[in-house]
């Protein structure tokens, strides 16, 4: 059994896999107090449907929200910093650029280390490398004094151009470490050996400051395997897509700060390809919120800098953008008569109205209750009908304020809240040079199949996917991926037709996917490395990714090199400059052992005789229909070569996918649902 286990914030998915082929998925609610609780739980389950028994799983992928929840929270712990003597502000003070340009009284995120808990050390690098003060004895002697006297849990050490030179941070981290041996030590070289200095000091602190929780739940994650009977140790999705050990992520914690939607996205494009797409945007819609990913030949986008929650994260993750619309999503009427919807969310609890709950506002899950898209008599949590009536008076509500009936202000709520998502969608197409025409749509996440041909309508898609079990896409994912990491590297060198240089810095990089290669145990025999430079032109301040294979550079290489990285800027601004001098920013070594991905399972071909997979029809909203009678399928019910026309709404345990007037549908040999948006 091969096992795939991811921990939302309000449901915890699983898929297993057994060795005839066959999947088998579980939804159980996250234990948010201990999220190896419900890990153990959902293993446990599944293995009992399955027929099977701990023993025979062989592997076990875990996609986990530990990290996210601590620093979202402000739950981490108490946190030192050791910094170059002249920069201890520099946390604070962060960049210029503001999210609020123009609010006077905008809030800054807290100072995750305050000033009294800053200790500045005099050594110093130059810019190349070059040591211009050494670390002394006395000061660092006075250093361990000084954090001696802080009560403290952990200690992050950054050091100016350090990324050039790791060495005066290892001897002070070594001497913390054997000083204070229960205190969580973390250094920038290690984690983030990158130049742009606020940018590094802020991703090693959010890595000392979520670090030691996520070492405690690593640890009750590997006694909560063993007391199951789990033979093999699990392993950790990262938010580039990759799977490290455990023992990997205690190094790093702040590379898992988007675990759980990296899954989603390796689960969308492995599906997308068997269905024959390997061009795609992936379209999560839960109930807060909704994230979006290009894919481009089947490979996701990755960035190397994010923010979360306005705190500044560099590490490889995928390029996942997220908006504030999601089924709880709240629908409200502004002092300007205008409607809104998000960013702010009814949450699981007590969550839409029609949830019954106590909930007192309207949300998009009740705007679509009261237009028929999703089943009123639908059963929910335990044995929980969607109460109707209730979903009609919050939306009445917003309506008495529009000067409008229910179910124009149900179309308005859904219109808006399909809007911020259509605008999330060309964010990562549109804007990066990409035509929504040549793209595919994989909807997944409970609510993503509610909304996703009316978002593809209104962008251009012209094909939306369904998976067979878009609820529990993201733990298929953690089944598909390979053990694999990002190592990165600041180079800053002009390629003017000499690679020595380059060459340097990747043979470092090498050398440094060999020593993880040794730490996560895998052969010599399926070691795999690929190298990604960013490049830019001279006098810019952002990079373009040019892929360069296994990084053998010659001379002779350089002008091939040079032009893929000018037609890659092309693509994504729409010029390019051949005669300008091009720059190598930062290096990365993509370090992974490949792995032989499962197929997917076959569906049942053609009908028998067996039930009709229309299983009642039902009055339905559209905006530019008005109320139409539309057939009501069974997922479990439909076989491949189903042909499916609108208007039509496919319910299943996991989600709904609602199929607009003028769109037709095939169940393909996969049993995933290919749409065609204007058929």
């Amino acid at each position: 059994m091969r096992i795939g286990v991811d921990i939302g914030g309000t449901f915890t998915d699983i898929t297993a896999l057994d060795d005839a082929g066959g999947f088998h998925i579980g939804k159980i609610p996250s234990t948010q107090q201990d999220q190896s609780l419900a890990l153990a739980d959902g293993v446990r389950g599944v293995l009992e449907r399955a027929g099977a028994v701990a023993a025979d799983v062989d592997y076990l992928g875990h996609g986990t929200t530990v990290a996210t929840n601590t620093l979202l929270e402000l739950d981490g712990s108490p946190t030192a910093l050791v910094v170059t003597r002249g920069f201890r502000d520099v946390l604070e003070i962060a960049r210029q650029k503001r999210p609020s340009l123009y609010d006077l009284f905008a809030d800054k995120p807290r100072i995750l280390v305050p000033r009294r808990l800053v200790f500045e050390i005099d050594e110093r690098l130059a810019g190349d490398g070059t040591v211009i003060r050494p670390v002394r004895d006395d000061d660092l002697a006075e250093l361990l004094d000084g954090l001696a006297a802080v009560d403290v849990q952990a200690v992050a050490i950054c050091f100016l151009h350090s990324y050039r030179d790791s060495g005066h941070e290892r001897r002070v981290a070594d001497a913390v470490a054997a000083r204070f041996p229960d205190r969580y030590v973390t250094r920038s070289s290690e984690v983030a050996a990158e130049f742009r200095e606020y940018e590094r000091l802020s991703t090693t602190v959010i890595n000392a400051f979520v670090g030691p929780r996520m070492g405690s739940y690593v640890s009750r994650l590997g006694e909560r395997t063993r007391q199951l009977g789990v033979p093999v140790a699990p392993k950790i999705i990262e938010s580039s897509g990759g799977l490290v050990s455990p023992d990997s992520i205690v190094r790093r914690p702040v590379t898992t700060l988007l675990s759980g939607p990296s899954a989603g996205v390796l689960g969308a494009a492995w599906i997308a390809e068997h269905s024959g797409f390997r061009d795609l945007v992936t379209f999560d819609m839960g109930g807060t919120s909704t994230d979006v990913c290009l894919v481009r030949d089947g490979r996701a986008l990755v960035t190397k800098e994010r923010s979360i929650d306005g705190y500044v994260v560099r590490t490889p993750s995928a390029n996942v953008h997220t908006v504030g619309a999601g089924g709880g999503s709240i629908a409200r009427v502004d002092g300007a008569g205008a409607l809104q919807v998000g960013p702010r969310s009814a949450g699981a609890w007590p969550g839409p109205a029609a949830y019954g709950h106590g909930g007192t506002v309207a949300t998009v899950t009740d705007a679509n209750v009261l237009l028929g898209r999703q089943n009123p008599d639908q059963v929910i949590g335990d044995d929980l009908h969607l109460d109707l009536a209730a979903a009609r008076r919050v939306v009445g509500e917003v309506a008495a304020g529009l000067a409008s009936d229910p179910e124009q202000a149900a179309l308005g709520i859904v219109r808006v809240a399909n809007s911020h998502m259509a605008r999330a969608v060309r964010r990562v197409s549109v804007d990066t040079g990409d035509d929504p025409r040549d793209l595919a749509l994989v909807a997944y996440g409970g609510a993503g199949p509610l909304h996703a041909v009316e978002v593809a309508r209104e962008v251009g898609v012209r094909t939306v996917l369904v998976p067979p079990n878009p609820g529990t896409l993201c733990a298929l994912g953690l089944l598909v991926t390979e053990a694999r990491t990002e190592i990165v590297r600041s180079s800053l060198i002009d390629l003017d037709g000499d690679v020595t240089g380059l060459r340097a810095v990747i043979s470092d990089l090498r050398a440094a996917a060999v020593e993880w290669f040794e730490r996560e145990g895998i052969p010599a025999d399926q070691r795999s490395t690929r190298f990604v430079l960013d490049m830019r032109y001279q006098r810019q301040n952002f990079e373009l990714p040019v892929d360069v294979g296994d990084g053998d550079l010659t001379d002779a290489d350089l002008p091939a090199v040079v032009d893929r990285f000018h037609e890659t800027h092309r693509r994504s601004y729409g010029f390019a400059h051949p005669d300008s001098t091009v720059r190598v920013v930062t290096v990365t070594v993509i370090a992974s052992q490949p792995v032989e991905t499962p197929r997917a399972p076959l569906l049942v071909k053609r009908r028998t005789g067996d039930a009709d997979p229309v299983v009642a029809r039902r009055r339905v909203l559209f905006e530019d229909t008005g109320a139409v009678d539309a057939a009501i399928y069974r997922r479990e019910l439909l076989r491949a070569g189903d042909v499916l026309t609108g208007p039509a709404v496919v319910e299943q345990q996991d989600s709904t996918t609602v199929l607009p007037p003028a769109t037709r549908s095939v169940v393909d040999p996969y049993g995933t649902l290919i749409v065609e948006v204007n058929a």
